[in-house]
């Protein structure tokens, strides 16, 4: 139950992260987005890693540079699908654009871990639950992206198709978020076996995913800075503010993963597996009641609203699935 809670409390926090953006006035978003990427990818990781293991350089030189250059090389993949997360929500809003990104992550997170990266191969009743509640999570996505296709008669039937396609884009790199997590489970025993908490061991590698998303996220934003000449928006008045709500974005994007870590060591050896797609299906519902409640699906017709909410509970009954063959596999 406790490793539950802190998945879920990490879907609360991500599904969330993207909401103070909303409120910056005076920004374009790679403005936005770079104070984020600085604040989540860099500085909360590697403060986390200062204040939770001490130890980390030697736990690095005893992991190997193989090790770690494959973790980093899913940092990188991962970068990508964080770039266009960001790019995708920005264009389809928040409730559609993580359902569709986060849908598709949880699929191909699940998948991945499950039938490649164990050291066991699953039950078959445990895989065939699994299967069909992961079916039920991609039609929980379809639904959810029928319901924002009213949007189409607002912005354009390109600009949503062009949202999709990187949403679904992001989710398929976002998986390998997990995936890193997975191949640096032996830095992570390293890092237990000198003596760090069990519960905070998994910074260790979070930190060194996150150096990937710094650079390609900063590289992008740095591209349109330059190119938008919107450098100079970080000295206009309200500025100060607009920066205080991207620290809180990475913190609260940062804070998800903590929680996601412990909580994933809490379920066991499937948690890698399960617990990514409970992670990913409270970030859809977070995100949609955010959606809403920020006005996101103001003047749409009740039937895009009923269907939001049938994709919605369709990715809650994907959940409890996920969760039964999680207690079947224990």
């Amino acid at each position: 139950m406790t490793g539950w809670l802190l998945v879920l409390a990490a879907g609360l926090c991500q599904g969330g992260f993207m909401a103070p953006m909303k409120l910056m006035r005076g920004w374009k978003w790679e403005n936005g987005w770079l104070v984020f990427a600085c604040t989540a990818y860099l500085v909360c990781p590697w403060l986390f890693v200062a204040m939770t293991a001490p130890n980390a350089w030697q736990i690095y030189q005893t992991a190997g540079q193989s090790r770690i250059s494959l973790v980093m090389a899913m940092g990188l993949l991962w970068g990508l699908g964080a770039l266009t997360f960001g790019l995708g929500v920005d264009a389809l809003g928040l409730s559609i654009g993580f359902a569709v990104i986060l849908g598709v992550a949880a699929t191909s997170g699940t998948l991945v871990p499950l039938l490649i990266l164990n050291e066991a191969p699953p039950r078959t009743d445990v895989l065939v639950l699994t299967l069909i509640s992961l079916a039920v999570m991609l039609a929980g996505v379809a639904v959810c992206s029928l319901a924002g296709s009213w949007r189409e008669s607002v912005e354009g039937k390109p600009k949503y198709a062009w949202g999709v396609m990187l949403c679904v884009l992001s989710g398929l790199l976002s998986s390998c978020g997990n995936i890193g997590l997975v191949l640096g489970k032996p830095i992570i025993d390293l890092a237990v076996a000198s003596g760090v908490s069990p519960d905070f061991a998994p910074n260790v590698v979070w930190s060194l995913l996150t150096i990937s998303l710094f650079l390609c996220n900063a590289g992008y934003t740095g591209f349109k800075l330059s190119r938008e000449r919107s450098a100079a928006l970080f000295t206009t008045a309200g500025a100060a503010r607009n920066v205080l709500l991207g620290i809180s974005m990475g913190v609260l994007w940062m804070l998800g993963f903590v929680f996601y870590g412990a909580g994933t060591r809490q379920l066991g050896s499937m948690g890698p597996s399960f617990g990514w797609s409970v992670l990913m299906g409270s970030m859809v519902m977070t995100a949609n009641v955010l959606g809403i409640a920020t006005g996101e699906w103001k003047g749409a017709p009740a039937t895009a609203v009923r269907r939001l909410w049938i994709g919605v509970g369709l990715l809650c009954l994907a959940i409890l699935g996920l969760g039964i063959a999680n207690r079947m596999a224990a």
